[in-house]
């Protein structure tokens, strides 16, 4: 489609639709940003675009001067498909893209795209990073952070974009075309956008519905809608698995991640070498071994780049080794279900800090998976005192207090022996004694990088 001069409506003022009016901007598009909340300031809104943009913003309604004159609509991926503005606009055949549609439109190179309910983010940083050792042009896009929409106008034929996408952006695909795509897995969410599983399942689906048998589609085998997808996409399949040993693929073996093309086997590394914890890691990397490989990587990089890379920042994340003492940033572990995981992956006698703003929820299953897991505790926060008198109640005599996280990771360092592990998982989020996760997670480091070696 030709846009220069045309009217588009971009729907949503978050990153993803500051990006498309950029880039519709230096389209030569007449682009108008519209937001329904009218609590917004357009102060606000317009600072976030670039200096000189005469886009117009709208709050609220859309003006019927205005809809009569669009020939695009752009919804950022927020923006839910059954609203009545959305309704209207396609009433009046006028196309509807998505962020991910617009930008894939007017980009240019390979793309690898990765979807699933959990581990997009992980997989997606490691393909990305993997793709970075190979290519000299590498763009890391979508859900992760950065909007599709802000790389593409830069890219070059030879350039390889490496893509997050949530089913939000899925749902307005339409030639959307990536050479290798992946779903990681596939479990309810979201079901409050798209109404019914059947429905979150097709939105997932669709990252692969323009795909060839030239393509592949990465998929894994453990996770039954996934392997049945298997059956009826038409590109190539390269499945991946944790609990089987497959013919062709990728999977685990005892402790070795191993790729088969039917005929060879080759031995890519072994868990101990992987700096990522945990069982639902290993998971995205075998995603992210073949990807690579179905980007045409070779082993040798793939493996290099795998057992190199540490975990997305606050999630899990390896921050340093000091005396023999591995230190982990999980300040995401926001909630007792993902301090769980995080405790569970753990290879070594961990010290755990943990407490922080009481949003009153229970601790007791979260203590529960201490024991032979957890050498010691350090409370920090609102929460330190109910997360004491949890452990008592069953059974956990290992604990103490600290006024403030410099002081936790100096006891955990004090506490702690070589081959120990000090993980920062709090179970609680960061408000009070933080502004935010990242904040508290970025002191931890801090603190951890001035203990002495």
């Amino acid at each position: 489609m030709n846009i220069e001069g045309k009217h588009v409506l971009v729907i949503g003022s978050g990153i993803s639709g500051i990006g498309a009016v950029e880039m519709l901007e230096k389209l030569g598009a007449s682009p108008i940003l519209y937001d329904s909340n009218e609590k917004l300031e357009e102060e606000t809104v317009r600072a976030k675009l670039k200096p000189g943009s005469q886009t117009p913003i709208i709050f609220g309604k859309i003006p019927q001067e205005v809809q009569a004159s669009l020939s695009l609509v752009v919804l950022s991926p927020g923006v839910p498909v059954d609203l009545p503005v959305v309704e209207a606009v396609e009433a009046a055949n006028i196309p509807v893209w998505g962020e991910v549609e617009l930008a894939y439109q007017f980009g240019k190179g390979r793309i690898a795209a990765i979807t699933g309910t959990n581990g997009k983010t992980t997989t997606t940083a490691l393909v990305g990073e993997i793709m970075k050792a190979a290519c000299p042009e590498v763009y890391v896009v979508g859900n992760i952070g950065k909007a599709y929409t802000a790389a593409a106008l830069e890219m070059s034929p030879e350039a390889v974009t490496v893509a997050e996408i949530s089913s939000f952006q899925l749902e307005t695909v339409q030639d959307f075309h990536p050479q290798v795509s992946a779903i990681l897995n596939i479990t309810p969410d979201h079901l409050d956008r798209h109404h019914t599983m059947q429905n979150y399942v097709e939105a997932k689906e669709r990252i692969a519905q323009n795909q060839k048998k030239g393509d592949v589609c990465v998929l894994n085998y453990d996770d039954e809608r996934t392997r049945d997808f298997g059956t009826r996409t038409r590109a190539s399949v390269i499945y991946f698995s944790r609990q089987h040993i497959l013919d062709k693929g990728v999977y685990l073996e005892d402790d070795r991640f191993l790729y088969s093309d039917g005929t060879t086997k080759t031995e890519i590394c072994k868990i101990g070498e992987l700096k990522l914890l945990g069982a639902h890691n290993y998971e995205n990397v075998m995603a992210a071994i073949a990807i690579g490989a179905a980007m045409g990587v070779s082993f040798g990089i793939i493996r290099e780049t795998v057992t190199h890379f540490t975990a997305v920042e606050h999630r899990i994340e390896y921050v340093a080794e000091k005396k023999g003492v591995a230190y982990y940033n999980d300040s995401k572990g926001t909630n007792t279900d993902a301090s769980i995981k995080a405790v569970e992956a753990m290879v070594r006698p961990t010290l755990v800090i943990g407490g922080g703003y009481d949003k009153h929820v229970k601790f007791e299953d979260w203590v529960s998976v201490f024991p032979g897991r957890v050498k010691w505790l350090v409370l920090i926060g609102a929460t330190a005192k109910q997360i004491a008198r949890t452990c008592e109640e069953q059974g956990f005599s290992n604990f103490s207090f600290a006024e403030t996280l410099e002081e936790a990771v100096q006891e955990c360092a004090d506490r702690a022996q070589a081959g120990d592990a000090v993980l920062l998982s709090p179970a609680c989020a960061s408000w009070g004694m933080f502004d935010n996760y990242e904040q508290r997670g970025r002191m931890f480091k801090e603190y951890v990088r001035q203990l002495p070696e």
